[in-house]
C-alpha cells in the first residue's frame, strides 16, 4: 500500500513537472516598461542599453524556467502604451528604442506585458510625494496636492489607462494570434498599514495609504482590461505584501534612497524572481 503510495505521488509530481516545463515551449515575447526590464538586477544586457534591461528581471527568469524554443525581451525602461506602436526617444535622444510590437510574430507562443504605470504617472507621482513631504512628513499633502473635492487627478489618470492597455493587449493578439498573453500588475512598494521609513521612503503615513490605493486602483484597470480582452492578468501586488520598501533585507523594492542593486522605487533581484514565480504560476 505505502509503495503504490509513493508511486502514485512520485507520478504525480513528475506529470506536475512536465506540464510546466512544456507550458510554452514555442517562442516567448516579453514587452513592457521598467518594472519588466528590472533594470542593474545586476547586468545590463541586451540593445539598446539605455532600457536597462538585466540579465535577472523577470522575464529572463521566465525564460531560464520555461526554456521556450526562443525568447526575445523588448521591454524598455520609461515605456508607455504608445512606446509599443511607436519608437522610444531614449535620454533626450542618445538612442532610441524601436517599437516594441516588432518583436512579435504570427508564431509566438507567450507575450508577457507589464505596461500602464507609467501611463498612469505612478513614478512621477511618487517623485511629488516626496518633494512635498521630505521636509515634513506628516499630514496629507501629497493626497490633497492631486485631490480637490471628490475629483481626485491622479485617479483620472489611472482610469483612462485601461483603454490603452486594452489596445495594447489588441494589437498582441493581431500580430501574434496563438500566443498567450498575460498582462502583469506591480508588485507591493509601500507598507500595507500606512507606517513610512523615513529617509528611506520620505512619505507622511497618511500619503503612504494614499500612494497604496493608487497603485491598488492602477492594478485593478489592469485586470479587468486583461480579463475584457481574453488576456491572463498576473497578481504581483499579493505576494509581495510584506516585503515592500521599508523591510530592510527583506525588501524587495527599492525606496527613493536605494538599498539594494535596482533602480529607486524599482523591483531588486529578489523582487523580480516574485514576479517571474508569479507569471510561471499563471501557466
Amino acid at each position: 500500500m505505502l509503495v503504490a503510495l509513493c508511486t502514485i505521488v512520485a507520478f504525480a509530481g513528475c506529470g506536475l513537472l512536465a506540464a510546466r516545463a512544456n507550458a510554452a515551449t514555442g517562442p516567448y515575447v516579453a514587452l513592457g516598461d521598467s518594472y519588466t526590464a528590472g533594470p542593474l538586477v545586476p547586468t545590463p544586457t541586451g540593445s539598446p542599453i539605455l532600457c536597462g534591461r538585466s540579465t535577472n528581471d523577470y522575464p529572463a527568469d521566465v525564460a531560464r524556467a520555461i526554456n521556450p524554443s526562443s525568447f526575445v525581451n523588448a521591454s524598455c525602461s520609461g515605456a508607455t502604451t504608445v512606446d509599443m506602436t511607436q519608437s522610444q526617444s531614449l535620454d533626450g535622444g542618445i538612442q532610441t528604442a524601436p517599437p516594441q510590437f516588432n518583436a512579435l510574430s504570427s508564431n509566438d507562443a507567450l507575450v508577457t506585458v507589464g505596461i500602464g504605470g507609467n501611463d498612469a504617472g505612478l513614478i512621477s507621482v511618487a517623485e511629488e510625494c516626496t518633494a512635498l513631504d521630505v521636509l515634513w512628513p506628516f499630514g496629507d499633502r501629497c493626497k490633497s496636492h492631486y485631490q480637490s473635492g471628490t475629483t481626485n487627478t491622479e485617479l483620472t489618470a489611472i482610469d483612462a489607462t485601461g483603454p490603452k492597455v486594452a489596445q495594447v493587449i489588441q494589437g498582441i493578439q493581431a500580430r501574434a494570434p496563438q500566443a498567450k498573453v498575460l498582462v502583469v500588475g506591480y508588485p507591493d512598494g509601500l507598507p500595507q498599514n500606512g507606517s513610512n521609513c523615513y529617509p528611506d521612503v520620505p512619505f507622511s503615513s497618511a500619503d503612504v495609504i494614499w500612494f497604496n490605493s493608487m497603485e491598488i486602483d492602477l492594478n485593478s484597470v489592469l485586470e479587468q482590461a486583461a480579463q475584457a480582452n481574453g488576456a491572463t492578468f498576473v497578481d504581483t501586488f499579493s505576494s509581495s505584501i510584506g516585503h515592500d520598501a521599508c523591510q530592510g533585507s527583506n525588501a524587495w523594492v527599492n525606496g527613493l534612497l536605494p538599498t539594494s542593486a535596482a533602480f529607486p522605487l524599482h523591483p531588486n533581484q529578489a523582487g523580480e524572481a516574485n514576479m517571474a514565480r508569479q507569471v510561471e504560476g499563471a501557466l
